[in-house]
């Protein structure tokens, strides 16, 4: 498979807003079939990264949807929005200029200290069950707009995820894996039994 090729394929692929924020780059020596980084908040640009040896093996359809569902992922990725922990980071960063203006050492710990729980769970907040669920719906709304009924969609990404994981010689999903494909057998009209609202947004 040529890169240059697959890459330009994909981005025609991708949503507007995908071909804007997201950078396709070839790492042949990455033993993922594609690596998704988490975009740190002062990058504006989105690193997808594949092995392009491994990538070539899939067929069309799942190359397609985990290309889809990899840029819905990174474009979900919101740092800046109003929420309780952009409230606590706010609130510590400003309570430390105010400590550190009186010259108050515990002050300005405890303030620095309310803005780091804040940034940890903001992190954590960006890898939640429920944002990998989205992400799968996300691809599958874009798939349709591409040509694939919803539960061929949802088949092929299914199917991707465990293409991805033999690959990869992992013997086993990890419980994120298996979670986003008993959801995605829903979608398919594979299976009856849906992820317990508790479970997604954990």
């Amino acid at each position: 498979m040529n890169p240059d090729t697959e890459i330009a394929r994909l981005r025609e692929l991708m949503p507007a807003s995908g071909r804007m924020h997201t950078k396709l780059v070839s790492r042949p020596e990455q033993r993922s079939v594609l690596v998704v980084q988490l975009p740190p908040p002062w990058r504006q640009t989105r690193l997808i990264s594949l092995n392009f040896d491994l990538w070539g093996r899939l067929p069309r359809p799942q190359r397609d949807l985990l290309l889809l569902r990899a840029v819905a992922w990174t474009l979900g990725v919101r740092w800046f929005k109003p929420d309780l922990y952009q409230g606590l980071i706010v609130a510590g960063f400003v309570g430390a200029v105010v400590e550190l203006a009186q010259g108050d050492a515990v002050g300005i710990l405890m303030a620095g200290g309310l803005s780091t729980i804040g940034v940890v769970q903001l992190w954590r907040s960006q890898s939640q069950t429920q944002r990998e669920l989205e992400a799968d719906e996300a691809a599958l709304q874009t798939a349709q707009r591409r040509g694939y009924s919803t539960a061929d969609a949802a088949r092929h990404l299914l199917e991707g995820i465990a293409a991805i994981a033999n690959l990869e010689n992992r013997p086993t999903l990890d419980f994120t894996e298996l979670l986003r494909s008993q959801n995605l057998r829903v979608i398919a009209g594979l299976s009856t039994v849906t992820v317990p609202t508790a479970v997604r947004q954990e």
